[in-house]
């Protein structure tokens, strides 16, 4: 009788024999939209990687025979004022498009996450002179202070990654500043104190993973700003020089094509842009389910 209770138990428990990522695995599948942007970004990231060797045309080649033709089975998207092939041109760009904002948003939030856990958890004049530095920053618009920074210091790729994180720090900073006040103040905080735990420890073994879920979502998001922000450098030519491509600089150089007939030239690049933000935007919202504690038994 008791075997049986028991046998009864188990089977009417089966969550409880599931591995964390067969649960992480059945949320992901439940939020179908998310996961279509998922494994968008996967092949997007295969796509600029074998970049190189998928494009069907040099693209910085030009052809005088294929001067601004229109989309067609030769060129599938057209080709450029110079006879380049813009297929090949906009797959050639994901490399840099998606490069520079992922290596941006993984500096600043490192550095973001390592200044705002220390301000929130030592808190007095250290977190005051911190706090004071970042709403000077924040004082400009994100954009602005990125064009003044790229036309003082240059349009490099490195440059250009240095821009996007700093205007990207300031978020990260204080979000995680918030999330170390709370946490500093709970009882398992204190405990540490307690039995001497030194400050370091405290801080990045105890209470910052604790505090980071916010931040990959945020992060996340952040990428499809980054991506906004790369190409609206290179449409006003602070960004990525020709002949170089780039979604925002080939939206730049078709613009005043288009009352001309040659449409094409804009639309694929922008095209590009907007499915690049929105996916980033659905992993965002699913990795926010997805990490939500209270969807953790659902």
């Amino acid at each position: 009788m008791t075997i049986d209770i028991a046998r009864a138990a188990y089977a009417d428990a089966p969550a409880a024999t599931d591995t964390a990522f067969a649960s992480f695995r059945r949320r992901l599948l439940r939020n179908k939209l998310s996961c279509v942007a998922f494994c968008t970004i996967v092949l997007f990231v295969v796509i600029a990687i074998l970049a190189p060797w998928i494009a069907p045309f040099d693209p910085n080649e030009p052809d005088a025979n294929a001067v601004l033709q229109p989309p067609s089975w030769a060129h599938v998207l057209g080709t450029d004022a110079y006879g380049r092939d813009e297929l090949s041109r906009i797959i050639i760009a994901s490399r840099v498009d998606l490069l520079v904002p992922f290596v941006s948003t993984l500096l600043a939030l490192l550095i973001g996450s390592l200044i705002g856990a220390l301000s929130g958890f030592r808190g007095g004049w250290v977190d005051q002179i911190v706090m004071r530095i970042v709403d000077a920053v924040m004082a400009f618009p994100a954009f602005v202070l990125a064009m003044g920074l790229t036309a003082a210091i240059g349009s490099s790729i490195t440059n250009l990654i240095l821009v996007i994180a700093v205007t990207q720090v300031p978020v990260y900073l204080r979000q995680l500043r918030a999330e170390m006040l709370r946490e500093r103040e709970m009882e398992y905080a204190q405990a540490a104190q307690t039995v001497g735990n030194p400050t370091w420890r405290i801080v990045f073994i105890h209470l910052f993973p604790n505090c980071f879920t916010p931040l990959i979502v945020q992060a996340t998001l952040a990428m499809g700003y980054a991506v906004l922000t790369l190409a609206a450098l290179s449409y006003i030519g602070l960004g990525i020089q020709p002949p170089d491509s780039e979604w925002g600089e080939m939206i730049s150089e078709g613009a005043s094509l288009m009352v001309t007939g040659q449409w094409w030239l804009s639309l694929f690049p922008g095209i590009a842009i907007l499915v690049t933000v929105l996916i980033f935007n659905l992993v965002g919202d699913g990795l926010r389910d997805l990490l939500d504690p209270r969807m953790r038994g659902k």
